[in-house]
């Protein structure tokens, strides 16, 4: 599977598992939920999540190299957020779709290391 076919599969696992989330730790208000899964689910949110996750070794050469055929193969990005963070952002979720996939206990431990990363930083998850 191409790249960007595997980052619009990730983003959707991706946010579901979020939203799922947020709605088991008692967020109910719509607007709330909202607001709060940005946090998780925004491009600057996701880049920094799979650079800290490379950094870190948290994933694998196989896995790096999913992710840099979902960053490759995004376009020129949109009008909120740079080049650069959406092309990692668009790595990340080609990441977690591969691994959706290929391997759905791994995807999920990596969203739980992505949750975790957000909930404990100082990382708004906002697109500049």
């Amino acid at each position: 599977m191409n790249g960007l076919t595997l980052a619009y599969i990730g983003d959707a696992y991706y946010e579901l598992s979020v939203r799922t989330y947020l709605v088991q730790n008692k967020l109910t208000n719509v607007n709330d939920l909202h607001k709060k899964a940005i946090q998780f689910t925004s491009g600057a949110a996701q880049a920094a999540i799979v650079i800290q996750m490379m950094e870190k070794n948290m994933i694998t050469e196989e896995e790096i190299e999913t992710f840099k055929r979902g960053r490759n193969s995004s376009g020129p990005g949109r009008k909120n957020i740079d080049a650069k963070t959406y092309h990692y952002a668009t790595g990340f979720e080609a990441l977690i779709g591969d691994l959706y996939l290929k391997n759905k206990d791994r995807a999920d431990e990596l969203i739980k290391l992505a949750i975790l990363y957000i909930e404990k930083g100082d990382f708004n998850g906002k697109d500049s």
